[in-house]
């Protein structure tokens, strides 16, 4: 038998050790601490590698080859943008694997991040449970053993980010545009709905959401540092930064003229309670601060909040967010790119146009109008999420989840918030004589109202579309109505005529009437509002009905609306914001199962002509003030 040579023995052990030195990559080795991997990862990118890091593109434009060929680092779906009408859990994570594995098909594996809307529960998907808008979260309190409301219910809110996690993960989704912690100062704004509240403080405190969304920060961790618990958490988006709420005459996308300090003290708190919670991005305003659009503010974006406030997540634009920094907007887009990347935005929405975008970057980077420096910021901070998220270890979805979509548990969830967000107004013409709670057994009951039996219309916008829809078929849930029907005596006689007349109401003898009426569903831009009326025929609803007999009205809205000249036609006045799909927590209050408790947050106006008007102003005459709410008990009814 031949002898081998220890020669021939000793260069192939040497060949060995390379080839296995080759292939052990630090980014790949999770027990390896975050900077060694980030730092190994990034020293092997090229230029194309770490530019497609930091574009973000819509699902409707991206492929699995368009994922491998461009490197993208990120795909979103916009508003009401799906795999398929209806789609299931498993059609969402059919899609978002299919993506993802173009992104590890690339050289180096690196997995792409899908973000989503997520702003009242998984409003794009079918059959999950939709959240009150945070206006009506912002109503809620916290109830002691005496049934009186004390203060806020962060814990609620909490708990709803849990919640949402959890239906976001069920498709395959690891990323939410949410929180939006805006301050809306104007409700003539069309986001107010998005808004907690008009009170700073009310919205620092609503920023528990982010543990809920992420899991509780852990507590020797470094302030600023990006957090996500694990596969049934997401990363979460601090969102519209800085002073979207603030514009003048609530006009969106608008310029919000205050001084420094006033811009901190009343848009900023609810950023730094994020950022303590590791928050894991933040996305930018399209708005202005004295004339400079948010997206190119490199003093507010890299001076302050990267470096005074240090941040270590990474910053996203808005949708086409660095398109509109010129008038009209993509007017010149070269310019955009150098003006949002130099600001210190890390990751743009680009999202359509991708290769405008790739192409135009590379060439500021090559001709040196954008150093090299500002791209490896963008993405270290951007594959810090990734691997915080762990992503590299568990990129393809968990398909263990997908029962959680619109669980009961989560529906009972969003019951509870509705109970909690509902705002009575008005209870009789004295306290001796109130209307509410309302008897379940009764001969004959009225309900009217356009949006007593409208799903769409409870839910509002960002429900499966964009600006929302109307009717009853968009997803599951519960109106009003049903919820009427489901809670009275099986003897009532339960009635419903949307817009009846007066002679119909006076002639049928009811024992009392409930009116459902409030604003269209809108989006942005299309809620914008100088006149902030009830929809037609709301208004003429109202007349007829409680000119006729004992009422109690139910406005649905994002915001305030004009309602002084009916107030004194009704027996009982309840806001009711846009509660979602889980209209039962409607009715549970309003026949007293469950008694009233929430508090406006949000000053209800007499006349727009006195806006803007916020709590602590000069002149501060409100109809009903910030914090205003009746409270009533939990009864029996018979």
């Amino acid at each position: 038998m031949a002898r081998t040579s220890p020669i021939f023995l000793m260069g192939v052990l040497v060949i060995w050790a390379a080839l296995a030195e080759a292939e052990y990559m630090i980014y790949k080795d999770a027990a390896k601490p975050l900077s060694s991997r980030i730092k190994d990862l990034m020293s092997r990118m090229t230029l194309e590698e770490k530019i497609g890091q930091m574009t973000q593109i819509e699902r409707n434009v991206a492929s699995a080859k368009v994922m491998k060929d461009y490197f993208i680092g990120s795909v979103l779906s916009g508003g009401g943008s799906v795999p398929s009408k209806q789609a299931s859990a498993e059609t969402w994570i059919n899609m978002v694997n299919e993506f993802q594995k173009g992104a590890l098909s690339t050289r180096l594996g690196i997995p792409m991040i899908y973000g989503i809307d997520a702003v009242h529960g998984h409003n794009n998907v079918y059959n999950a449970t939709i959240f009150p808008h945070n206006v009506g979260l912002g109503a809620t309190r916290q109830v002691n053993i005496f049934l009186t409301s004390a203060k806020w219910d962060p814990e609620l809110v909490k708990r709803i980010g849990a919640a949402t996690a959890l239906e976001v993960r069920a498709t395959g989704i690891p990323y939410v545009f949410a929180p939006c912690i805006a301050v809306c100062r104007d409700p003539r704004w069309g986001r107010c709905y998005e808004s907690y509240s008009e009170d700073p403080k009310l919205v620092q405190a609503m920023t528990e959401i982010v543990p809920g969304l992420q899991g509780d920060i852990p507590a020797n961790s470094s302030k600023g540092v990006p957090f996500v618990a694990g596969k049934t958490k997401v990363a979460a988006c601090a969102k519209h930064y800085l002073g979207d709420g603030g514009t003048t005459d609530g006009i969106n996308e608008n310029n919000t003229q205050l001084s420094r300090q006033d811009l901190l003290n009343t848009h900023m708190p609810a950023y730094y309670n994020s950022i303590s919670k590791g928050v894991s991005t933040i996305m930018v305003s399209y708005s202005s601060w004295n004339g400079v659009k948010m997206h190119a503010n490199r003093d507010m974006i890299t001076g302050f909040l990267k470096n005074i406030l240090r941040f270590r997540g990474f910053v996203i634009s808005d949708w086409e967010g660095i398109d509109r920094i010129t008038s009209p907007p993509h007017a010149n887009y070269s310019y955009s790119i150098q003006a949002g990347i130099s600001a210190g935005i890390d990751m743009i929405m680009v999202p359509n146009n991708y290769k405008e975008f790739i192409d135009g970057l590379t060439s500021h980077v090559k001709n040196k109008v954008i150093p090299m420096s500002r791209i490896d910021d963008a993405v270290k901070r951007i594959l810090q999420v990734k691997f915080v998220m762990g992503l590299f270890e568990n990129p393809l979805a968990d398909r263990s989840l997908v029962n959680e979509i619109g669980s009961q548990e989560h529906r009972e969830l969003a019951r509870e918030a509705v109970r909690k967000s509902l705002v009575l107004l008005k209870n009789g013409e004295s306290a001796d004589k109130p209307l509410l709670p309302l008897p379940k057994k009764a001969s004959k009951i009225l309900v009217a109202g356009s949006h007593a039996h409208n799903l769409g219309y409870q839910c509002g916008g960002w429900t499966i579309e964009w600006q929302g829809l109307s009717g009853n078929n968009l997803t599951r849930g519960t109106t009003i109505l049903t919820a009427i029907e489901n809670t009275v005596d099986p003897s009532t006689e339960v009635v419903y005529k949307e817009n009846p007349d007066a002679d119909f109401v006076k002639s049928n003898n009811f024992s009392y009437a409930i009116v459902v009426v409030g604003e269209p569903p809108y989006a942005e831009t299309f809620g914008d509002s100088l006149s902030l009326t009830i929809s037609e025929p709301g208004p003429s609803t109202i007349q007829n009905v409680c000119g006729s007999v004992k009422c109690v009205t139910v406005i649905i809205s994002g915001r305030p609306v004009v309602i002084q000249p009916y107030v004194s036609s009704m027996d009982a006045l309840v806001a009711a914001w846009l509660p979602g799909t889980e209209g039962q927590g409607v009715a549970d209050v309003l026949f007293g199962d469950y008694g009233f408790t929430g508090k406006l947050p949000r000053t209800w106006f007499r006349t727009v002509d006195q806006l803007p008007m916020n709590v602590g102003d000069r002149h501060y005459d409100a109809l009903f003030p910030f914090g205003f709410g009746l409270t009533t008990y939990p009864t029996k009814n018979i």
